[in-house]
C-alpha cells in the first residue's frame, strides 16, 4: 500500500479564502444548504479538497478526497475521520462535507467506493449500490483507515461517518478495523450481537421517523443487539424522512440536519480529541 505523503504541505486555505472571486459573502457565513444549492459554489468548495490515490491491502487502486484543517502544516497533527458517501457516489456534496468537517479540526478522507462513477439519478445510484463488492469495499475502507492513521499529519484517533449507503458502511468499516467513534446517518444497521462485539468505540446514529427503509423496527433491534454485545450506542430520532441531512434533496430538513450535525461534531470532539 502506498505510504502517506510526508512532504511539507501548503496550509489549507480557510473557507473565506476558498470562495474569493466566487461569491461576495465568505463561505463561513453561508448555510451549507446555500452552498450546495449553487453548483458554482459547491464546485468551488469541492475543488478545495485534494484527490489522492493508494493501492489497498488487497491490491486495488482506489482514490479519495482529502481535506486538511486550515493552517495545518508538517509537524502538527489532528485526529482523522473517514467519510463514506451516499448512494450517489463521491460527488460535490460529500467533498463539501469533507471540507466542512476538516474546518472543525480533522484530517478528513472521503473514500470512493464507486471507482470514480457518480450517479445522477436513482436508477444509476441503485445500479452502483448493487454492484459494490462487499469484500472490495471493506478492503478499500480499512486500507484508507490505515493510511489515515499512519499519515504524518494525524494522531492515532480515527472516526468514521457515512450517510445512507455510506451510513451502513461507516458501521461496516468500524466492524472491520479498530475505530474510536462511529457516526451513522440513516444507514443499514441490521447486525447481530456477535458481529457488533467487534466494535472498539461508541456509535451514534441519526434516523428519521418517516424513513420507510431504515425504520424503527430495524433500529430498535440494532439497539437490542448492541446491548447484548455490551457496546455503546446513542440513537437519535428526528421527525424527518430518509436523507433529511442532504441539502440537495427535497427531503432536506434544515433544523434537524443542523441538530444532527451538532451532535456529530460534539461526539467526535468527545472521542477523538
Amino acid at each position: 500500500m502506498t505510504q502517506p505523503d510526508k512532504r511539507v504541505l501548503t496550509p489549507t486555505p480557510d473557507r473565506r479564502e476558498i470562495l474569493k472571486g466566487a461569491a461576495a459573502l465568505p463561505l463561513a457565513s453561508l448555510p451549507l444548504a446555500s452552498i450546495l444549492a449553487s453548483p458554482a459554489l459547491a464546485e468551488e468548495v469541492a475543488a478545495s479538497v485534494e484527490m489522492v490515490s493508494i493501492k489497498t491491502k488487497g491490491g486495488l487502486d482506489v482514490s479519495g478526497a482529502l481535506a486538511l484543517p486550515p493552517g495545518l502544516v508538517d509537524g502538527q497533527t489532528a485526529p482523522c475521520v473517514l467519510l463514506v458517501h451516499e448512494w450517489w457516489g463521491l460527488n460535490n456534496q460529500i467533498k463539501t462535507m469533507a471540507r466542512v468537517l476538516a474546518d472543525e479540526g480533522y484530517v478528513v478522507l472521503a473514500a470512493d467506493l464507486y471507482k470514480g462513477v457518480v450517479a445522477t439519478d436513482a436508477a444509476g445510484a441503485r445500479f452502483q449500490v448493487r454492484n459494490v463488492d462487499a469484500d472490495e469495499a471493506a478492503d478499500t475502507l480499512t486500507s484508507w483507515g490505515a493510511w489515515l492513521r499512519s499519515h504524518a499529519l494525524t494522531t492515532d484517533k480515527l472516526g468514521t461517518c457515512g450517510w445512507c449507503f455510506g451510513g451502513g458502511w461507516s458501521l461496516g468499516a468500524s466492524l472491520a478495523m479498530p475505530v474510536d467513534a462511529t457516526v451513522i446517518y440513516y444507514g443499514n444497521v441490521a447486525r447481530t450481537a456477535e458481529e457488533l462485539r467487534a466494535l472498539k468505540g461508541p456509535v451514534i446514529g441519526h434516523f428519521g421517523t418517516r424513513d420507510m427503509h431504515i425504520d424503527r423496527k430495524m433500529v430498535d433491534q440494532f439497539e437490542r443487539e448492541m446491548s447484548k454485545a455490551g457496546r455503546v450506542a446513542s440513537v437519535h430520532w428526528y421527525e424527518a424522512d430518509h436523507g433529511f441531512a442532504n441539502p440537495t434533496t427535497a427531503r432536506y430538513d434544515e433544523d434537524d440536519a443542523k441538530l444532527a450535525w451538532s451532535r456529530t461534531t460534539s461526539f467526535f470532539k468527545s472521542y477523538l480529541t
